[in-house]
């Protein structure tokens, strides 16, 4: 009999690094890529407000407990901003 161990939470992954969840986030990641380039913040740009995200106490599993949005896509779009405003550090 194998022991049951109760299901971790990543508290500070994005969904892009969730290990065994690559399927299930598929859509996701293809939305993101094909938004079109003049709705979209530059590479190093989504970079640096991903980066905010992952120190931020309210992520968890990729998601935002403030608003309840998936941080990768939140970061991808010109028009957005974080709800707690700690993406003003990454020039935005």
């Amino acid at each position: 009999m194998t022991e049951s161990r109760p299901q971790r939470y990543c508290r500070k992954c994005l969904t892009r690094e969730m290990i065994g969840q690559e399927e299930y986030f598929k859509n996701l990641q293809e939305y993101i890529a094909n938004i079109e380039p003049d709705l979209k913040v530059s590479g190093e740009l989504y970079e640096e407000r991903l980066a905010v995200c992952k120190e931020c106490d309210l992520l968890l599993q990729g998601m935002c407990r403030s608003c309840g949005c998936y941080v990768e896509l939140r970061a991808a779009m010109k028009k957005n901003a974080c709800p707690r405003h700690k993406w003003e550090s990454a020039g935005t």
